[in-house]
């Protein structure tokens, strides 16, 4: 049997995507099962023991190459995906992600049985279309890992336990042991580990609020390292400045399975809503996750181990990119979230 799942992106959106691959290996234990994903996130994916095989989409090559007026690089690249989308016929294709984005490249596949939900789901852009058995639309309030469980139950697939199974390997586990060694982290040292970054302006707490946390459990004796790729380098420098003690960061090792075994090996994480909070979750550290305009019970750090810091404001989640309050100050769901409690929640982690 030959399946295809279609769950190109985002970081956390992968993530949630993983009991579901685990959910159709053991229902079909001999199955060939393929992930067409985007190359931002084929860490999360490639070397799991419940996938055969890897397609990459490269779409921010593509749309590079397309803006510029490179056509025939374009194509290529749109070409080779396309290629190796349609090399093998599936017996079932299952569209995990529910957009245009995804839906056009379920119906490049060949398959008779293209699985997803119908009309009614939120922001779907009509990817319903594409779909040869449409699932009945359910609520976007259910977390979307429990989502993606219930769309393979949906078609006679049964749940079992919830299992990730990251697929870090030994070359990145021995990256993040030479990072925290030369780190001054001693195996008998309980680590924090710090995320600030998000690609939402208003997920973003503020860098001052960082720096007091980091001061505050550094100064309590835990070791702190802040987490974030090249193009965070400038707000962590900010962070930097305010800080008691030199600031520990990862920017600039590694990909994304060394990012998780430092995270494996954290004692816990805190983080804003973004995809590293939710491989800390599947890595099993428990996470301090700070929300404010989206929903915890949509996205949050899924399972029982977890704190979800929230102001408690009446515009609270909004979903938007961009504040536009008119009865609270701005930003009020995250200025309303202090140091002091994210400190606390740390705190009341290390200590269970």
């Amino acid at each position: 049997m030959n399946i295809l799942i279609v769950k190109l992106s985002a970081l956390g959106d992968v993530v949630h995507t993983l009991p579901a691959l685990n959910t159709l290996r053991r229902a079909y234990p001999k199955a060939h099962i393929s992930w067409l994903v985007e190359a931002m996130a084929r860490d999360l994916i490639e070397g799991h023991p419940a996938l055969d095989r890897v397609v990459v989409w490269r779409r921010r090559d593509f749309e590079a190459a397309f803006k510029e007026g490179r056509w025939a690089t374009a194509w290529r690249i749109f070409s080779e995906t396309r290629r190796q989308v349609r090399q093998f016929p599936y017996d079932l294709v299952i569209d995990f992600q529910g957009l245009m984005k995804s839906g056009l490249w379920v119906a490049q596949a060949r398959s008779r049985h293209k699985v997803g939900f119908g009309r009614g789901m939120e922001r779907s852009e009509g990817s319903h279309l594409f779909l040869t058995e449409r699932v009945p639309a359910v609520s976007m309030d259910i977390h979307a890992l429990e989502r993606s469980l219930l769309l393979l139950q949906a078609i006679g697939i049964q749940r079992g336990p919830i299992e990730y199974r990251f697929p870090i390997d030994q070359a990145a586990r021995d990256a993040a042991t030479d990072f925290l060694q030369s780190s001054g982290v001693a195996p008998s040292d309980r680590l924090v580990v710090i995320h600030p970054m998000t690609r939402w302006p208003t997920k973003l707490w503020f860098e001052d609020r960082f720096a007091q946390v980091a001061n505050e459990l550094s100064g309590a004796g835990l070791k702190v390292i802040f987490s974030g790729g090249p193009n965070d380098a400038p707000a962590l420098e900010r962070i930097a400045k305010n800080m008691t003690s030199p600031m520990i960061r990862t920017n600039g090792l590694g990909g994304l399975k060394t990012l998780a075994a430092i995270y494996e090996r954290a004692n816990v994480l805190v983080s804003t809503d973004t995809g590293p909070m939710h491989i800390a979750a599947a890595v099993s550290t428990p996470v301090v996750a700070i929300f404010g305009p989206t929903s915890p019970q949509r996205t949050g750090p899924y399972g029982d181990e977890h704190v979800v810091l929230q102001a408690g404001v009446s515009c609270s989640p909004c979903f938007s990119k961009k504040c536009v309050t008119q009865d609270l100050e701005l930003m009020a769901c995250m200025k309303r979230i202090s140091a002091d409690e994210v400190v606390a929640a740390v705190r009341q982690l290390l200590n269970r």
